[in-house]
């Protein structure tokens, strides 16, 4: 999940080489972004004071959004209340007691993208802990992730290897990893992808993109495709899918990671929290980090991207010795 910030900064996405984001913003890197004094702009020649938009975005699901970025909020905001016959101050009344209106502003101000196998290393590494865990269940003898004990069953082969992606936006990130999971013929795991954009969970479920993204698949990987047939082609140049099979084991659910809220009951084996967490200020970066290690079972791992959280240090969880992947163990409750 994104904001638009074409115009700002350096590519952050050239910076860590993770999710192909627009946010170009080197300074919310450092965490202390500050909204300007309230700015009138003028919409269709009202004035309105930007900050209090700003200010809700923030209050809504934690983004911070810079000033840079105040005519992209402002069309926004124009196109939503167009939309609903509204002026901006009847929007404003409303918005704030109205559910779906509220969503319909988030997805138009949000945009959400993201690119297939956008940081190999990391999924190789994911993959490679699920057929690790495949090798125990075949054995019969498995980490009690929930416990921290090991354990022998004959039921064992239930297990599921659990991976949330968080922040998942249009889903290439998960359907990046089914791919890999399925090509090693990895098949007790389950999949969850969550965003905030209803829109992009939309995109997500259906799992169709364009030629562009398709060119970004590795050629091992390409059988996993299939192109969609004509009559299902539309204005939008999709032009195929990821195949059906992989969705039996993907879902995809709405969820603010800025709340207090669970995604799921289930705690995860991998949690997969890239280029998402420089959306926020520090202080919410940590409760987000907490939130996620008390999800995360004991023996899993927390995926971040390279050089984010540096300032982490929390005592139930390691840091893993990997060159290029930013990965947690949880080794206590």
């Amino acid at each position: 999940m994104s904001f638009n910030t074409s115009n700002v900064g350096t590519d952050i996405h050239k910076v860590n080489g993770l999710r192909s984001s627009k946010f170009k913003l080197n300074h919310l890197r450092r965490n202390h972004l500050k909204i300007n004094e309230p700015t009138l702009f003028r919409l269709k020649d009202r004035p309105i004071a930007v900050v209090q938009w700003q200010r809700y975005i923030e209050q809504e699901i934690g983004f911070v959004l810079p000033s840079e970025q105040s005519q992209w909020l402002l069309n926004a905001i124009e196109t939503t209340a167009t939309e609903n016959e509204m002026s901006v101050a009847e929007l404003w009344e409303a918005i704030k007691k109205d559910n779906k209106l509220n969503q319909q502003l988030l997805d138009t101000v949000l945009i959400p993208e993201s690119r297939f196998f956008r940081h190999e290393p990391s999924i190789a590494f994911i993959t490679s802990l699920a057929s690790q865990y495949s090798a125990r269940l075949s054995q019969n003898i498995i980490e009690d992730y929930a416990n921290d004990s090991i354990s022998s069953s004959n039921g064992s082969s239930t297990r599921l290897f659990r991976i949330w992606s968080v922040g998942c936006a249009t889903g290439q990130e998960v359907w990046s990893l089914a791919m890999s999971l399925a090509a090693k013929n990895t098949s007790n795991y389950v999949l969850l992808g969550s965003d905030v954009s209803q829109k992009a969970l939309t995109k997500a479920r259906k799992g169709q993109y364009d030629q562009r993204q398709r060119r970004l698949i590795p050629s091992e990987y390409q059988h996993f495709t299939q192109p969609l047939a004509a009559t299902d082609q539309n204005e939008n140049s999709v032009y195929w899918r990821v195949v059906p099979e992989l969705h039996e084991q993907v879902s995809f659910i709405w969820h603010n990671i800025f709340t207090q809220g669970l995604a799921t009951l289930h705690l995860q084996q991998v949690i997969v929290c890239q280029n998402v967490l420089i959306y926020f200020r520090q202080f919410d970066q940590r409760d987000i980090l907490t939130r996620l290690s008390a999800q995360c079972a004991i023996g899993g791992y927390i995926i971040l991207a390279p050089g984010e959280a540096l300032f982490w240090r929390p005592s139930n969880m390691r840091r893993i010795a990997h060159p290029q992947v930013n990965a947690w163990q949880k080794i206590s409750a």
